[in-house]
């Protein structure tokens, strides 16, 4: 029990015991396998960074309100990084003339933000980002979609539990422009439809009619968004979805006119994941392409296409799902028990013998009985357990014991390896 004077961890962060960061380890393979496999480096920025980085592009909302920002020794504000983009194109920026394009980037690491914390958002939280840089055409769009399609089949989700549903800046401009829409009231409309499955129809009508929209507007704005086959008049996502059927993930693709998250930051394709299988519709990664990266930090004009996930909202759905790994206690399969004293280094010896041949062992600290040691590997999820009593140490011999199936052996010293490797191996394959 905690004593009451223990100083409680700062609101909206997190503490990783080691089966949250066995998680975050998971998520992180993961992330990196469906990464690589795609041909992306991995990179990182740092976690400090001046406040001007962000001021220019990401807009007063999130430097002033959500953003850590305190004052370094010097007098100079210093915020802990709240998204990765800005920090991308500096550097980018700094050696644009010596990279090779297109540039394939992934990284996944912690970031800030000054929000309310509640289920599936924290103040501190990993972020998956990756990007596919200097190329401008709906084929890139679809690599970058397909490297989140791999990464959600990779975790277990299937097609009818999670989809990527997709969307297109210039394609829903042209009906904003049909519509007699103005360009700077697009914002507010997106923001309209945004909240759309939050309200009754009736209570969004009168809604989308008091902020501005005619009824002629908002009858052809309702057409829009039913019109599931809208995305045949877009040459880039006809090409988009047939590139899509070429890389094998069209099945977890979905074309959607309601995405309009982002729409106006992106300027072509816009994308975004849902889980779909809880009794919430639940964001888990998004994403699109945008044009002129580096123009707020002085590089040349720049296209990409790319996306981020979180690492909460995700975790929480593998886990309410059952498809996290379980938790295995040790990385060591292997406990090598201390008899007595006079054994002890003798046990100290076996360890190294047996880390040298490969083998990850943990070694039970101090002389204990040896149930006592025998429950403490059973609650570790220790496989294999080693002995050495008097009798074995003037054989020269261990005993071997399989907590799997509770036999055991006793062999040479120089066999021990070689008798656990098998173990191990047999295990692995049941």
């Amino acid at each position: 029990m905690a004593s009451k004077s223990t100083i409680p961890a700062v609101k909206g962060t997190r503490e990783f015991y080691p089966e949250e960061m066995a998680l975050r380890n998971y998520l992180y393979a993961k992330a990196a396998q469906a990464s690589q496999t795609f041909g992306y480096q991995e990179w990182d920025a740092p976690f400090l960074e001046t406040i001007d980085l962000y001021a220019a592009k990401s807009g007063e909302e999130l430097v002033k309100e959500q953003s850590f920002v305190f004052n370094d020794r010097g007098g100079d504000p210093i915020t802990l990084r709240p998204e990765l983009t800005p920090s991308l194109a500096r550097m980018i920026a700094a050696r644009q003339g010596q990279l090779t394009f297109p540039l394939r980037w992934w990284s996944f690491g912690p970031f800030w933000r000054y929000e309310r914390p509640q289920k599936g958002r924290s103040r501190e939280f990993f972020q998956w980002n990756i990007d596919m840089l200097g190329v401008n055409s709906p084929e890139a769009d679809a690599e970058l979609i397909a490297v989140a399609a791999t990464f959600i089949q990779s975790v277990g989700l299937t097609p009818d539990m999670a989809t990527i549903f997709v969307n297109n800046r210039r394609l829903m401009d042209a009906q904003f422009d049909a519509l007699g829409v103005p360009s700077e009231q697009r914002m507010t409309v997106s923001g309209m439809v945004d909240r759309r499955p939050k309200m009754s129809p009736e209570a969004w009508d009168a809604y989308v009619l008091e902020n501005g929209l005619t009824q002629s507007q908002l009858d052809g704005l309702k057409k829009v968004l039913a019109n599931y086959d809208l995305w045949q008049e877009s040459d880039e996502l006809v090409r988009l979805f047939k590139a899509l059927d070429a890389l094998g993930v069209r099945e977890y693709v979905k074309f959607d006119p309601n995405i309009m998250r982002g729409l106006l930051y992106y300027t072509g394709t816009v994308f975004e994941a849902f889980d779909l299988s809880g009794s919430v519709r639940r964001a888990i990664l998004g994403g699109g392409r945008y044009d002129n990266l580096l123009a707020d930090v002085g590089g040349d004009p720049l296209s990409g296409v790319g996306f981020a996930m979180g690492d909460v909202v995700m975790g929480i759905i593998l886990q309410e799902k059952g498809l996290i790994p379980p938790f295995v206690p040790s990385p060591a399969p292997v406990l090598v028990t201390v008899f007595d004293e006079s054994l002890w280094m003798n046990s100290f010896a076996l360890t190294a013998e047996l880390r040298a041949a490969g083998v990850n062992v943990l070694a039970y600290p101090e002389p204990a009985k040896l149930p006592k040691q025998f429950k403490f590997a059973d609650r570790m999820g220790i496989r294999v357990v080693t002995v050495i009593g008097p009798d074995e140490a003037e054989t020269g011999k261990v005993t071997v014991k399989n907590l799997a199936n509770g036999t055991q052996e006793t062999v040479e010293r120089s066999e021990v390896a070689k008798t656990i490797t098998k173990i191990l191996e047999s295990a692995a394959q049941q």
